[in-house]
């Protein structure tokens, strides 16, 4: 070996040095993605909680389920009731999984469900809708009980909330037991900020159990429980005295699939970097090393382009409930977030001035502007809407992009 190979090797060692130990030594972000794993110390995490279960329920015995929820309660024959808990941002329970909880419950047992969703079978059978609302702004919700013994406390969440909350209820076998208060944003100029107070805790009878359903998880997370909170977690659990406590740990998004060595050695910070060198040192070793030889071009098929199936089931879906309000909502959201993306416009105002700079800008004539721009304005005022009112809002916005 030369010595400008020796001088380049030595420099490119230097290099993956230096790389490997910035990697070590530089702090690590704080996470704030949702896990709700039992061992997961992240804000969104429920190790505090976990871990602090035996001294909320002093008497209850308590089970980690690793398992599939269909196939646990499968072979499940506890005599005693017991409560299952589900904690998670979202939660959805398929056909088989749905029918095995209801009649787990049936029973005479609880389930205990923190999530912003439920899926759409376990909402169907309850008839049940839970709505979340996100603006670019996270805004502080109250929350609060309405049990007669917690009245007059309140308690303040200000991150991770979404402002999810139930719509719509069976008011015959359903007990509402808290509400989740917020500040509804103003989209357009002549909507004014809208203060909100909805049930977000809920208790449902079925059989001779009962499933008690919570839309806000992240009450229950690290975060807010070591900031002051942890009362209220306690509070909405003094709802259920379980003999026995079954945590759920498998619907979790936190959770770490591990299912062959390479993933776990991805997992850990010093196998991972050592697998990467390895990986570098034998790529190197065949550029300079091996004879360069010309391999057989596989034939790769084209990805299918599923963007028509979802949008048709979308709109299926829509069509079934015919819920014109929401879909036009959402579509004069879109459109504005696109103006203001596109041609960096302020739509929170919309008035004359702001309609002819958008003019302007987009090359659309003055009067085409304003027409779809007032039509905006008039849904918006509107407390319901119809199909004619979806169809044309899609034509105005349709022949104003083309």
């Amino acid at each position: 070996m030369d010595k400008k190979s020796k001088i380049i090797l030595i420099l490119f060692g230097v290099v993956m040095i230096g790389i490997i130990v910035t990697e070590i030594v530089r702090p690590r972000p704080l996470n704030w993605r949702p896990s709700f794993v039992s061992s997961s110390k992240i804000p969104f995490g429920c190790f505090v909680l976990y871990n602090e279960l035996s001294a909320i329920f002093n008497e209850a015995e308590i089970e980690t389920v690793d398992d599939n929820t269909y196939e646990f309660l499968s072979a499940y024959d506890g005599e005693a009731p017991s409560t299952f808990l589900f904690v998670n941002d979202y939660i959805f329970f398929d056909e088989q999984e749905t029918y095995q909880l209801l009649d787990y419950v049936k029973e005479g047992n609880t389930a205990f469900i923190a999530s912003k969703d439920v899926g759409y079978i376990l909402s169907d059978t309850l008839n049940l809708v839970v709505q979340s609302e996100y603006y670019l702004q996270e805004n502080e919700a109250i929350l609060d009980f309405t049990n007669t013994n917690f009245k007059n406390q309140t308690y303040t969440f200000d991150r991770g909330m979404q402002h999810a909350h139930i719509t719509r209820l069976d008011t015959v076998n359903t007990e509402v037991l808290g509400h989740i208060s917020f500040t509804r944003e103003a989209i357009l100029e002549t909507e004014t900020p809208e203060k909100v107070r909805k049930p977000n805790f809920i208790k449902v009878s079925f059989g001779d159990g009962s499933i008690f359903v919570h839309t806000n998880p992240v009450a229950f997370s690290n975060y807010y429980l070591l900031r002051g909170n942890q009362k209220y977690a306690a509070n909405a659990f003094s709802y259920i005295d379980p003999e026995l406590l079954l945590w759920d740990d498998f619907k979790k998004s936190g959770r770490k699939i591990v299912t062959s060595p390479i993933r776990f050695i991805l997992t850990q910070a010093s196998l991972k970097w050592a697998y990467y060198v390895t990986m570098i040192g034998i790529i190197l070793f065949v550029i300079f090393r091996a004879k360069r030889e010309q391999r057989i071009i596989p034939v790769i098929k084209p990805l299918e382009n599923s963007s028509v199936e979802f949008a048709k089931t979308v709109g299926s879906l829509y069509y079934q409930h015919k819920d014109f309000k929401d879909i036009t909502h959402k579509k004069s959201t879109y459109f504005l977030a696109f103006l203001r993306n596109r041609y960096h416009l302020d739509t929170s105002k919309i008035n004359e001035r702001m309609i002819k700079d958008l003019a302007a800008k987009s090359g659309k004539s003055l009067s085409q502007t304003k027409t779809l721009l007032e039509f905006i304005i008039h849904l918006k005022q509107k407390p319901s809407h119809t199909e004619q009112d979806s169809i044309r809002l899609n034509k105005l916005i349709t022949e104003f992009k083309n």
